[in-house]
């Protein structure tokens, strides 16, 4: 059995998150920038909330996607490893007569995730706040208590100095609180439906595409990418969508693997695996519109039977 598989599903786990990218946003212009760069409304943060939102390119691709929290001072941006450096100099790039500074503070602000439908109780074991809606963030001391998750199931990430963490877990191994192997929180994660930057979004892919609308704002000012994601929106020229899968296999396909109806390709696995509690491979990819109400069965290479999963709401 996966390690805190069962955990993340009905308990709480802890997840080691310390390698995710944070971007420390200071200057009288951060909130402006920030705005004008991404696709949610950062503008209408008070102190204490966040939001998910994408960075786009002028084509309206999605270069990254950011976990963005706003606090007294400061913007706090958490960025998939990969995608730190690069969001960093994409950010330094627009900055031309802004009083803007973007300091990189990975190494000294690691995260530990602590996820399951318990992670609430336990958090307020620990003494720490409980942030009360989706990407709100609390103070903790010197640690802040964000409402995020990397599985999409309940959770929190805490964001502390590195000299603390750890005794932050020796507090969670007292609890009886278990890590989860980097495999569990895969297979909580593509069961609960929820993509990741990287695998399942790229920079092949337009925002609406990725069924991520909590990351879009309509209301908003201009921003970098909007023309596209208005083009897409007011034309509805979206050919193909996010989807969620099960395949009646024991085996997980690779990424790239092809979907067809009737021997024609209809969609891609993006991201797969086995799921010991459907009995069944899980699996995230794209599929093209017409065929979320197929006309004929889907099938993945070896005749396995494909079938269209509900994606959970955002939140």
């Amino acid at each position: 059995m996966l390690q805190g598989y069962e955990e993340l599903r009905e308990g709480a786990a802890w997840i080691d998150l310390a390698q995710r990218g944070k971007l420390k946003i200071t200057g009288e212009d951060r909130v402006r920038l920030l705005h004008a760069m991404t696709t949610n409304n950062v503008a209408a943060l008070a102190d204490g909330q966040g939001l998910y939102a994408f960075f786009l390119t002028a084509q309206g691709r999605i270069t990254a996607d950011v976990n963005l929290f706003r606090l007294p001072d400061f913007l706090l941006l958490d960025l998939e490893p990969e995608q730190t450096a690069k969001i960093h100099e994409h950010l330094d790039r627009y900055i031309i007569a802004d009083d803007v500074t973007v300091e990189d503070i990975t190494t000294g602000l690691p995260t530990v995730g602590l996820e399951g439908p318990r992670a609430e109780e336990l958090l307020k074991t620990l003494g720490a706040p409980v942030p009360a809606a989706p990407w709100a963030i609390a103070s903790w001391g010197s640690r802040w208590v964000a409402a995020v998750s990397a599985t999409g199931g309940p959770g929190f990430w805490i964001f502390l100095p590195a000299t603390e963490r750890p005794e932050l877990l020796q507090q969670l191994e007292q609890a009886g609180v278990r890590q989860a192997s980097a495999e569990a929180i895969r297979t909580v994660r593509l069961e609960n439906g929820k993509p990741r930057y990287g695998e399942d979004i790229t920079d092949r892919h337009l925002a609406q595409e990725t069924r991520q609308m909590h990351a879009v704002s309509f209301q908003k000012g201009c921003y970098l990418g909007q023309e596209i994601v208005e083009r897409v929106r007011s034309r509805a020229l979206l050919h193909r969508s996010f989807a969620h899968f099960t395949l009646d296999a024991a085996e997980a396909p690779p990424p790239g693997t092809e979907i067809h109806s009737d021997g024609q390709k209809v969609g891609e696995i993006t991201s797969a695996a086995y799921s010991p509690a459907l009995g069944k491979v899980v699996a995230l990819g794209y599929l093209r519109i017409d065929f979320f109400k197929p006309k004929a069965p889907l099938t993945a290479p070896g005749d396995i039977a494909v079938q269209v999963r509900e994606l959970p709401a955002a939140g």
